[in-house]
């Protein structure tokens, strides 16, 4: 199992209002042999509440949770070790998120620090949209370097009463940061400074009420694809590197017109060629696939596939870009998908990982 890839899982274990139900450990490890479809569990710990997104670094040893819990007025990140070598996690330490509802981190391409988004909810606290963490050398966080706040309101009223950033990604070329905010409609782009500060650059508008989630980027370094959970629809964009400014170049529905009423889009990923884009839907619980024109960015449909579970939140790729997985937090499985690196389309392996309520996965 030594040269296996390692899949680290985060899953809900402590009941939220708006998640149906809490079935998880908290945080797990598996090992994946991508030749036989081979999954088995490594490691696992409960000592931390809601771990909703990851970060792991490119070796396996650092990895970065979020604790997501309603009740709090500001969230929690923390930092674990894993050891290979005996397949064991350390818990390392944690630092306060400075906003409540922390909804997604990112670890710089350099390694030397940590963005973290807060989706935000109610009034009080720090109430910070983005927070900025130093890595320690022995794989810890230093407290927050820098944060900023968002504010504003979408159309709508329900799901736009405030600013709500929900994810923070950084630059194929590194040292710019693209927030997602969604209860703003707008995708905000900062520079990192060296000291962790963060220099406002741009400001996109997108489509009032589109409500932008996750982002992916395209390996040219020239387009910028978002998820947009409001609205369910995907936009590709064209990215100036230097000045942030981002211009929409294509839009599309993410699901069939008759789903669009009772859908949320939630997670987007590239393939590692820049070919095929992936969309999950929760509501349609499918998995929406791209081609992707890498002279203009424009999307064509290729497919919507089947989750092979319920309300795909997640998904993650292969390095390979051989599988792709998705995590299905209401049923309660990762899928295993087989994808086809010449058309895109995905085919159910018939493996999976069975685990409650899983919300993120992440495989180096």
């Amino acid at each position: 199992m030594a040269d296996d890839l390692l899949v680290f899982v985060g899953s809900l274990n402590r009941e939220t209002p708006y998640f149906q139900g809490a079935r998880g450990v908290g945080l797990s490890v598996y090992g994946f042999n991508e030749a036989t479809l081979e999954t088995v569990r490594l490691c696992e710990t409960g000592d931390i509440d809601n771990p909703t997104f990851l970060s792991v670094t490119a070796d396996g040893s650092g990895v970065f949770a979020n604790s997501e819990v309603f009740e709090w007025r500001e969230g929690m990140v923390s930092a674990y070790r894993f050891e290979r070598a005996t397949n064991r996690l350390s818990y390392v330490n944690k630092q306060p998120s400075l906003g409540s509802i922390t909804a997604h981190n990112c670890l710089t391409r350099n390694g030397r620090k940590l963005l973290v988004a807060n989706y935000g909810m109610g009034e009080g606290g720090p109430d910070q949209a983005v927070a900025v963490y130093g890595i320690r050398p022995d794989g810890g966080l230093t407290p927050p370097l820098a944060s900023v706040a968002h504010r504003g309101t979408g159309p709508n009223a329900a799901r736009q009463e405030r600013s709500h950033a929900h994810s923070v990604t950084e630059t194929i070329a590194g040292g710019v940061a693209i927030v997602a905010d969604l209860g703003i409609d707008r995708l905000v782009t900062y520079r990192i400074e060296p000291d962790g500060a963060l220099q406002r650059l741009a400001e996109t508008a997108l489509k009032p009420a589109a409500g932008p989630r996750h982002v992916a980027l395209h390996p040219n370094g020239r387009f910028v694809f978002v998820m947009n959970e409001l609205d369910s629809t995907v936009v590709s964009l064209t990215l100036d590197a230097d000045s942030g400014a981002l211009a929409i170049a294509d839009t599309k529905p993410a699901v069939p017109a008759e789903a669009r009423d009772h859908n949320h889009c939630a997670d987007i990923q590239i393939s590692p060629d820049g070919r095929f884009l992936y969309g999950s839907n929760r509501g349609h619980d499918s998995v929406a696939i791209f081609a992707v024109d890498p002279e203009t960015g424009e999307l064509a449909l290729v497919d919507y596939t089947p989750c092979g579970g319920a309300t795909p939140r997640n998904l993650c790729l292969t390095p390979s870009g051989k599988h792709l997985f998705c995590a299905n937090q209401n049923g309660d499985r990762i899928t295993i998908f087989a994808r086809d690196e010449a058309t895109g389309r995905l085919t159910d392996s018939g493996q999976a990982i069975e685990i409650g309520t899983p919300m993120c996965v992440r495989i180096v």
